[in-house]
């Protein structure tokens, strides 16, 4: 009944297996992964027809976590994998990046890829594997593919590169200082394709020794993937690839002044503009049969990428007039907004970002339910990407997957500098408004979010900066590798490095390419061009800095103190009625863990006072032989009981008020009198034992010292 083909191999510690012919058998192709116990499902299907007028590739991955992978039932009432996590839009995008440049030009047939995870151990990360999975489904399905591709993890621990190091290990990254690293290359047999990374101060060359060593790691995984093809590979699908060359020669003659005048406007709306009306000129220019014809859009971007591309690489000038290695020119301001905690409003070129820092008490981290278990995070950096920053109208709503990928790379730009918790008690949350754009929006709000963080007054261990490097490759193997490129060097490039760092190393690089890979060469002059860059750009924010302002008075103020992990019961209470008693006294948030740190928070100092005085107050032991204030509270026949340490009470014996015979407490004490206590010492019950005459009254000060001066 199946016509199974499983295929394995040892791969750093884990067992590799792919398998299909089983399951799913009326997708195109499916594959299930298994690394360790984690196993992911693969499915592909695609159109054997395009649709009337395709004009792009419209090509989908879908990566979906099930929560019975892990054994678990998904969190809140609607016990049902709803809308996508931010993990499933982020490890689509993951797979999305490597695959796409791979499919045959010109083939624009519709492409679904859905990867589910089936099951979870808890060791190894789901994504690597599904990437994996999806590479397999794609090269048995027929389409035409040129993959595969693999991609692996890669950490950095005591100067050792780790091949899939376990999920553990890179979720405590910013707790533990030895590794200093969270990297994801994918690439073919000969070249690396896509790269994506959270990283803690690497030099250039640790990173680039990184990238390699996983292109090396992922080849036995490639050569797996083709062993499997071989005997469960479906027949090729019958595509040539469309010939538009006469097309493409009628539309180049019509037009390429006209594009080429347009490219030489430095202003991004004329530039628009312009470009729009050569292309409305060469459409009128053509028959119509040529207007009709599928590839138009296709021939048209040709001319322009070749109009731009051929400039860049011949003469060295881009279309602004920078040299290939400049950045455009930078303006950073801080401290806009005058009720907000941190703000900052960064602006290079025509890419602009308005960042907006806020902080916010522990009662505001983030609860994450992920199949690995709940956990809270207490950073958070939101990207928004309205219309009119382009100068359009269009969609606005929820968050795409465009912001959604370019706020987690700038997270990982700016995480790798903050404070340790126990120094910052803060939740710190920022939002980048992109309020223009054209080119390297992500990589503003970075720095924006670096400048506004530091307005907040937030104690980072360096600013960071980051800049986009984009690569022109042609034909004969000459390139031109570009400094802060601009949307259209974007768009008709072949490559968009993003790379963010600080003045001693790189903390994030995001890597997307749309031929088939680079060279370590390439790599390697895109890293030193881009921390020249980087540089520069840290240069200019500097100007910004020393313009900012202390913390934020409208900011709470948190304090922490530690106290017996014994004592949380007392300080929260039947029901929690001590802890709300607190918090209603003296007007402060009051959260406490379960290793026994409190945190205070409130914008009054005095509440913070009253709050942590309170919660003293319950901890603290009394220690004997020291002299309290304390109010007495009741009195009675044999003595006094006076209230001396938060709500702890004891007995001054009539024999220990003063140094002489009294008839009753009475004749010298009253309720709600304050008077100075030493603590004797506890009786063999436990009781307090407490003495007036031994202390001045007047002073506080033990009367027993004076004694013996007089003696």
């Amino acid at each position: 009944m199946f016509n199974e083909v499983k295929k394995s191999i040892q791969w750093g510690e884990e067992t590799l297996t792919l398998e299909t012919g089983k399951v799913a058998r009326q997708a195109d192709g499916s594959v299930i992964a298994t690394y360790g116990e984690t196993s992911v499902m693969a499915n592909v299907t695609f159109a054997k027809e395009m649709k009337p007028g395709q004009d792009f590739f419209p090509l989908t991955v879908h990566y979906n976590e099930k929560y019975y992978a892990a054994g678990k039932i998904p969190g809140g009432f609607f016990k049902r994998e709803a809308r996508p996590t931010e993990k499933e839009t982020l490890t689509s995008r993951l797979i999305d990046r490597p695959i796409r440049p791979l499919f045959v030009d010109g083939f624009k047939n519709e492409v679904l890829v859905i990867c589910t995870v089936l099951s979870h151990d808890l060791v190894n990360d789901p994504d690597i594997v599904a990437m994996i999975a999806a590479s397999a489904a794609l090269t048995i399905s027929g389409a035409p593919f040129m993959g595969p591709i693999a991609g692996c993890r890669v950490g950095y621990e005591d100067g050792d590169y780790i091949l899939n190091p376990e999920l553990d290990d890179m979720s405590q990254l910013r707790t533990k200082p030895d590794q200093r690293l969270d990297l994801v290359v994918a690439g073919t047999k000969d070249a690396v394709m896509m790269v994506e990374s959270e990283a803690y101060e690497l030099t250039e060359e640790e990173m680039l020794g990184a990238v390699t060593f996983a292109h090396e790691q992922i080849q036995p995984v490639i050569d797996l993937i083709i062993d499997l093809a071989e005997d469960a590979a479906n027949e090729p699908f019958d595509f040539q690839a469309p010939d538009y060359s006469d097309l493409y020669a009628a539309i180049k003659a019509a037009g390429e002044d006209k594009v080429r005048a347009a490219y030489t406007i430095q202003d991004k709306q004329e530039r628009v503009a312009a470009q729009n009306a050569a292309r409305d000129h060469i459409i009128e220019s053509l028959t119509e049969e040529q207007r009709e014809d599928p590839n138009l859009v296709s021939a048209i971007k040709k001319l322009e990428a070749s109009v731009l591309r051929g400039d860049v690489v011949k003469t060295g000038k881009r279309l602004d007039g920078r040299a290939l290695d400049q950045v455009r020119p930078i303006v950073a301001e801080t401290g806009l907004l005058p009720r907000t905690h941190g703000s900052a409003l960064f602006t290079r070129g025509e890419t602009q970002g308005l960042v907006v820092t806020t902080l916010g008490t522990g009662d505001d981290e983030q609860m994450i339910d992920a199949l690995e278990g709940t956990y809270r995070s207490n950073f958070l950096l939101h990207y928004n990407f309205p219309p009119y920053s382009v100068g359009e109208v269009g969609r606005f709503g929820p968050p795409g997957r465009r912001e959604i990928g370019h706020g987690k790379l700038a997270w990982r730009a700016l995480q790798a500098v903050l404070p340790a918790q126990t120094d910052f008690p803060y939740t710190i949350r920022i939002v980048s408004e992109i309020t223009e754009s054209n080119g390297s929006s992500s990589m503003a709000s970075v720095c924006g979010g670096s400048l506004s963080m530091m307005d907040a007054g937030v104690p980072l261990k360096s600013a960071v900066a980051g800049v986009a490097m984009g690569l022109i490759l042609e034909d004969d193997g000459s390139y031109a590798v570009l400094t802060d490129i601009l949307g259209d060097e974007d768009h008709l490039g072949d490559m968009d490095f993003k790379v963010a760092g600080t003045e001693n190393g790189i903390t994030s690089l995001q890597m997307d390419i749309k031929v088939a890979g680079i060279t370590p060469e390439i790599m390697e002059k895109a890293l030193a061009q881009a921390k020249e860059g980087r540089m520069h750009i840290l240069g200019e924010m500097n100007k910004a800095l020393s313009e900012t302002k202390g913390f934020s008075e409208h900011a709470p103020r948190i304090e922490t103190m530690q106290v017996p992990t014994d004592k949380i019961r007392e300080v929260i209470g039947s029901g929690g009625k001590v802890i709300r008693e607190i918090v209603e006294t003296s007007g402060a948030k009051v959260d406490i863990n379960d290793d026994g740190i409190i945190k205070i928070a409130s914008s009054d100092a005095e509440a913070i006072k009253k709050a942590h005085d309170m919660i003293y107050s319950i901890v603290a032991e009394p220690e004997e032989g020291q002299v309290y204030k304390g109010t007495v509270v009741k009195i009675v026949d044999f003595g006094a009981f006076v209230n001396f340490f938060g709500k702890r009470d004891g007995l001054v014996h009539v024999s220990q008020i003063e140094n002489r015979r009294l008839n009753h407490p009475s004749d010298v004490l009253k309720e709600g009198q304050e008077v100075y206590v030493k603590l004797l010492g506890f009786d063999d019950r436990g009781k307090v034992r407490l003495s007036m005459k031994v202390v001045d009254q007047e002073t506080g000060e033990e009367a027993k010292k004076e004694e013996e001066t007089a003696e």
